[in-house]
């Protein structure tokens, strides 16, 4: 047997040899018990009767466990610490040094902290002076922002560690492999562990799709992992993806002073599920503040060419003609893709659906009995608090409670300058589905508290049932929007009608009566101030 040491235990346990002749080496003190020559440390705090150092065995440790969570995403680690406090022995397995998975590492909590400050920053240069505020220059310390950001990852993914040791999880670091639906094998600094459990649940994310025939240094050609930690400001920067981390990335470099241009195979920003009239608006709005877009085009080629990067772009329709782009960092953010690598699916006969997701009933089983998926790696929206709630339902519906989920109330949310959120169906969603619907609209120009703070862009819209007047969806781009959704987000799941809400007092003046107002027109065809 080979031992390892751990300084900080004060300890004295002996180093055993079982041979009939051990080498002594100086400092070491013979012992001889039951056969084993042990050898006691003659260490100088050994002789001063001070602590020495503990032997721990560097060999296989096994974990008995009711559930095992692969992955310590927003859903992994919401879904860990959920079991812990329902009574059941619950041990995470994260593959990374840090706890949080993408979200907290390199996804939504960096990105929030660069849109915030950058906000601030552009606020004071641009806005500050006609409202009577006078700073003389205004410049930035990029990596003061950069440690910024830093600063408040290591403070979220540092708490995540907290939590687990106060609710009991049990934490196995290094990469997860499924055995047998009973048994998950960790390959890690420490070598094996095994971990026999009565239930599995999968929740290892997604990664960055790759972009075909191009290779990512993270520096030039980067994914939004790199745009986290980027040296400098780029004097030229292409965002290739319109969507939501296109568009918010985009908007951090260029209030720092980057000329941004989105590039977008579709016609229209935002990704899926945004409403149509406000993906038009946004787009005007960005590209007043000095975005630039370039939409229905497809990206042919990205490659380098000394210290610029070429991109080769096409009508996306066809019956154009190519153009080449010039930059110095070119932004890939075509999307996510669920991240199943060396997790063992096979081993337990687990297919993959055509998308590359784990398949589940509506009670987040896989078709193998004791082993569940939930987030980014399974059907719906990849986003962090919807696999936080899936997580929570699924570890509720193993200890027999009622399992209930509901994707037509999970909000979106565009983290730009105005914010946009919307929760349930777009006017494109119920026209293509036939549905009569009715519209509600209320424009932040007509919002008291909006105005006053001299940011009236935006609107909020509301659409309902023609013939009910439920609630089907709530769309809204302007300040606070990403907060604001989460009140329709209430009203949809109990659903709701427009005049549930257009009947509920809200407080004066907020940006929150125009939801009111959006909800009283839908019910009743006319608000009360436009």
């Amino acid at each position: 047997m080979t031992f390892s040491f751990d300084q900080s235990s004060v300890a004295r346990v002996p180093i055993f040899h079982k041979t009939s002749n051990p080498v002594i080496k100086s400092g070491h003190i013979p012992v001889q018990i039951m056969g084993y020559t042990f050898l006691k440390i003659a260490s100088s705090a050994y002789r001063k009767g001070g602590p020495i150092r503990n032997a721990t065995r560097n060999y296989a440790t096994t974990h008995e466990a009711d559930i095992v969570v692969i992955g310590s995403g927003p859903g992994g680690y919401v879904a860990a610490i959920k079991a812990a406090q329902l009574g059941m022995k619950t041990v995470s397995v994260e593959k990374d040094s840090t706890l949080g998975g993408t979200c907290l590492n390199v996804g939504c909590i960096p990105s929030k902290a660069l849109l915030h400050n950058t906000h601030l920053y552009h606020q004071a240069k641009h806005d500050f002076a006609h409202r009577g505020i006078e700073t003389g220059p205004v410049n930035f310390n990029f990596s003061k922002m950069m440690e910024y950001k830093v600063n408040a990852v290591k403070a979220l993914t540092g708490g995540i560690g907290m939590l687990f040791k106060k609710n009991k999880v049990t934490l196995v670091r290094g990469v997860g492999t499924i055995i047998n639906p009973k048994k998950v094998e960790v390959k890690g600094e420490k070598g094996v562990e095994t971990i026999n459990t009565k239930n599995i649940l999968i929740a290892t994310g997604s990664e960055v799709t790759p972009f075909p025939g191009v290779t990512f240094d993270e520096q030039q050609i980067i994914t939004s992992t790199g745009a986290l930690s980027l040296k400098s400001v780029p004097k030229k920067m292409l965002v290739i993806g319109a969507g939501v981390i296109g568009l918010e990335l985009g908007s951090v470099y260029q209030r720092l002073g980057a000329d941004v241009t989105a590039i977008e195979f579709l016609g229209t920003i935002g990704g899926v599920g945004i409403d149509g009239e406000v993906a038009k608006t946004l787009h005007k709005i960005l590209s007043k503040q000095g975005m630039k877009f370039k939409l229905n085009t497809k990206v042919t080629s990205v490659k380098k060419e000394g210290g610029i990067v070429k991109v080769e772009v096409e009508p996306s329709k066809g019956g154009g003609a190519k153009e080449a782009l010039d930059c110095d960092v070119v932004l890939i953010s075509i999307g996510r893709r669920p991240y199943t690598t060396d997790l063992g699916l096979k081993n337990v006969g687990i297919a993959l659906d055509d998308r590359g997701r784990v398949p589940v009933n509506n009670k987040f089983q896989t078709t193998v009995p004791g082993i569940y998926a939930i987030g980014d790696c399974i059907h719906g929206p990849m986003l962090a608090h919807k696999a936080e709630d899936e997580g929570i339902v699924c570890v509720e519906g193993i200890k027999g409670m009622p399992v209930h989920f509901n994707y037509d109330a999970i909000p979106s949310v565009i983290y730009t300058t105005p914010e946009v959120g919307w929760v349930g169906k777009s006017e494109e969603d119920l026209k293509k589905e036939g549905k009569a619907y009715k519209v509600g609209k209320f424009p932040y120009l007509a919002n008291s508290r909006a105005k006053t703070n001299g940011e009236p862009d935006g609107f909020v819209k509301v659409l309902s049932d023609k013939a009910t007047d439920v609630i089907l969806g709530t769309h809204i781009i302007g300040p606070g929007g990403g907060e604001l959704i989460n009140e329709a987000v209430l009203a949809q799941e109990y659903g709701a009608a427009a005049e549930d809400v257009a009947r509920v007092c809200h407080a004066h003046p907020t940006c929150a009566e125009a939801l009111r107002e959006a909800n009283l027109a839908a019910y009743c065809g006319k608000p009360i101030n436009f």
